[in-house]
């Protein structure tokens, strides 16, 4: 997948937060420590630095949710921290997103924190809830 291709899948995913643009994608690809990993309808970005993990962004298409594709790329996710020697791995997602906290959760991530009204929507503002798993 290119980061334009990686750019519209992840605009058909999100509105809140804001998409990210190809260029945004592309420049995230170039930072230290960051890793894709890909599925046909879906991604995962991370990095991995200094002994902790991020997930950055997971976008599965509409169409080919619950067939287990969030699951895998989660799970790659955590195969590759390790490899890069990640000890704990930590991701943020928005309250209402039940599908991703049932996904999250499936994989051994734990609330480590909440950032109030974290996300502007059209319906007024949601928390970011901060997942955390260690060891991973």
């Amino acid at each position: 997948m290119t980061p334009d291709d990686l750019a519209a899948l992840h605009g058909r995913v999100f509105t809140v937060p804001r998409p990210w643009s190809a260029a945004e994608i592309a420049g995230l690809l170039d930072g230290a420590g960051v890793f894709l990993l890909t599925e046909p309808q879906g991604f995962l970005m991370g990095r991995a630095i200094a002994g902790e993990a991020e997930l950055l962004t997971l976008a599965v298409a509409p169409e080919a949710r619950r067939q287990g594709i969030g699951a895998r790329l989660v799970a790659g996710f955590l195969t590759e921290a390790r490899a890069r020697q990640a000890e704990s791995a930590f991701l943020e997602v928005a309250a209402d997103n039940l599908a991703a906290l049932a996904l999250y959760d499936a994989a051994g991530f734990r609330q480590a924190g909440r950032r109030r009204g974290y996300y502007a929507t059209a319906t007024g503002p949601v928390d970011a809830l901060v997942l955390s798993r260690a060891p991973i």
